[in-house]
């Protein structure tokens, strides 16, 4: 877990900070970018599969969108001072059965960290850097290996 430093630690701070007051719009462009880049994983969320409503419109995307970018977004902001992953209303074990039930593979893990890049930068271009995108893949990684550990 030390590999993620107290400097990184800083620069996702700085960059939550900037993107947290509107946290379920940058959700939303967080989620349309991972669709954008695999069309595909639309089939991995139930509450899209018969839905006619545009992605962007669709109220149940909107709150599962924000409720994972806060939840990584926090989880990566406490990483240092817990040493450890911690997630908020939800534990690591149900992430891990959840994303293992609806056949989430490395790809899509993949895809997400670029998403969550692509997000960030937009998010707060002023302060995005190599270092910044550094931080958040660190942090993002750590995240998801605690969520594959549950998912054996």
């Amino acid at each position: 877990m030390s590999s993620f430093t107290e400097e990184q630690e800083a620069l996702v701070v700085k960059s939550w900070n900037l993107m947290k007051k509107d946290a379920g719009e940058w959700g939303l462009k967080f989620f349309l970018k991972i669709f954008e880049i695999a069309p595909s994983a639309k089939k991995l969320f139930s509450f899209l599969k018969d839905s006619d409503v545009p992605l962007d419109q669709n109220p149940k995307l909107k709150i599962h969108a924000k409720s994972v970018l806060v939840m990584t977004c926090e989880a990566a902001v406490q990483l240092r001072k817990a040493g450890k992953v911690v997630v908020r209303d939800s534990t690591l074990k149900k992430l891990g059965a959840t994303h293992l039930k609806y056949g989430v593979v490395d790809e899509h893990f993949e895809v997400t960290k670029y998403a969550l890049w692509e997000t960030i930068k937009e998010a707060a271009p002023e302060i995005w850097s190599v270092d910044m995108k550094n931080a958040w893949g660190e942090a993002f990684d750590q995240l998801v290996s605690a969520i594959k550990t549950e998912m054996k």
